[in-house]
C-alpha cells in the first residue's frame, strides 16, 4: 500500500502543520511543489508556504501529481468553505459526498483520459468518516454537496442565493483537486470546515475580517482532527 497524501488548505494556513517532515521542492514538468515528508503521509499545502496563492491561482494537478510522485495513494483534504445555510455555522465540520463546479476547467492529461465521471470516492469517504467518527470526532457530518466559485473573490448575495438552492457549502479548491485526483486514480476525499457564512447569509454582509476570525476560530478543531485521523488513515 502507498502513503497518505494531506492536503491543507485556509483553515490550516501558517499554522506549522507538517512541517516537522522534510521539506522537499518538487518539480512537476516545470512546476515547483513544496512538499513536507513524515514519513508514513506526504503534506501540500494548496496555498504554499512561502508565498500566499491565491484559489484561482492554485497549480490543482502539479500538487496532486507531487503527492502522486511522492508514492501516495490516496488523498485527505481539508478545505475552508462558506456555509449556504445558518444552521451551517462556523466551526461546522463535513465531509460532502458530491460537488457541483460547473465552470471549472482542470485537468492532467489533454486526450481522452480525461473524460472521467467525476465524484469523491465513496469508499475512502467512509472510511475517513468512520476514523473520525471513532476517534473523537462525532460531530463531522457526512455528506452534502460542495459547490465550487471560481474565486478569488466572494460571491455576491444573489450568487449566494442562487448557490444555496443546490449546494449545502461553497468554496474555490476541492471540486478541482477530486477531479485532478479521480484522472490519476487516486482516491480523495475531503473535510470541509465552515470558517463563515457565506455573503447573505448572515444578517450582515461579509468581510473579509471575518472570513480571516473565522478561519483563526476553526483552526485549533481542525488540527485536532488532523491529529486524530491521519496517523490512522497513514497506517
Amino acid at each position: 500500500m502507498g502513503r497518505l497524501g494531506v492536503v491543507g488548505g485556509h483553515s490550516i494556513l501558517d499554522s506549522g502543520y507538517g512541517a516537522g517532515g522534510e521539506r522537499r521542492d518538487v518539480d512537476v514538468d516545470g512546476t515547483p511543489v513544496t512538499v513536507l515528508d513524515a514519513g508514513t503521509h506526504v503534506v501540500v499545502h494548496r496555498h504554499g508556504l512561502d508565498t500566499y496563492t491565491p484559489a484561482h491561482r492554485v497549480l490543482h494537478a502539479a500538487n496532486v501529481q507531487a503527492l502522486v510522485g511522492a508514492g501516495c495513494d490516496r488523498v485527505l483534504a481539508v478545505s475552508s468553505v462558506g456555509g449556504l445555510r445558518p444552521e451551517l455555522g462556523v466551526g461546522t465540520l463535513l465531509a460532502p459526498d458530491d460537488f457541483i463546479a460547473l465552470d471549472v476547467v482542470v485537468s492532467v492529461h489533454h486526450d481522452a483520459r480525461s473524460h472521467v465521471v467525476p465524484g469523491f470516492d465513496a469508499a475512502w469517504r467512509a472510511r475517513v468518516l468512520d476514523t473520525a467518527h471513532r476517534h473523537g470526532h462525532e460531530h463531522v457530518r457526512d455528506g452534502g454537496v460542495y459547490w465550487q466559485a471560481s474565486g478569488p473573490r466572494f460571491e455576491t448575495r444573489a450568487e449566494i442565493r442562487m448557490i444555496a438552492q443546490f449546494a449545502d457549502v461553497v468554496g474555490m479548491t476541492a471540486a478541482s483537486e477530486c477531479i485532478v485526483a479521480q484522472e490519476l486514480g487516486v482516491p480523495y476525499a475531503v473535510v470541509c470546515v465552515v470558517d463563515n457564512l457565506a455573503n447573505g447569509v448572515a444578517e450582515s454582509p461579509l468581510t473579509w475580517e471575518e472570513f480571516e476570525a473565522g478561519k483563526q476560530a476553526t483552526r485549533a478543531g481542525v488540527l485536532a482532527l488532523l491529529d486524530a485521523v491521519v496517523p490512522v488513515l497513514a497506517s
